[in-house]
């Protein structure tokens, strides 16, 4: 696991701010120079993630998002993350603690295409059954810039 110092920390929060900026508009505003931004930035690019966090699945097509409660035989668990990952229409999945095994978070075209997509699940072998909840919104949006705040403290 890597940790960040206090360079790294100003660098995140620019890029929460300004994520287009460049390495040169980075370096003016920091009082750092282009080759330490440019730097710092090669070993960031593991923290910055996918730029496919930013994409609304809505915009192509996609606008219902629901979360799939999977619960498996543990021995298949690997197996079954494999299958899971293959459909495409599935965004992310976390192993839980807990009564649910699986949190599939999907996106669907409507009501049938999520349905299809709970069935295709359900069709993996040592997936004992689902339960789905249609998200109605986005209440927290995925964020860091509090705890880049607190980091910069």
């Amino acid at each position: 696991m890597r940790s960040y110092d206090a360079t790294d920390v100003q660098l995140l929060r620019a890029l929460a701010d300004a994520p287009r900026s460049t390495f040169v508009a980075l370096a003016e505003r920091l009082g750092l120079s282009r080759n330490t931004v440019q730097a710092r930035m090669s070993r960031l690019e593991g923290a910055l993630g996918s730029m496919e966090r930013r994409v609304d699945p809505a915009g192509l097509g996609y606008p219902l998002t629901a979360f799939i409660a999977v619960h498996v035989q543990q021995k298949a668990l690997e197996a079954i993350v494999e299958e899971v990952a293959a459909i495409p229409e599935v965004l992310q999945a976390h192993g839980l603690s807990g009564p649910i095994d699986l949190l599939v978070h999907v996106v669907a075209t409507d009501a049938a295409h999520l349905f299809r997509i709970d069935a295709d699940i359900l069709a993996i072998e040592g997936v004992e059954r689902t339960e789905t909840s249609l998200s109605m919104g986005e209440m927290v949006p995925f964020r860091l810039r509090p705890l880049l705040d607190r980091a910069a403290e």
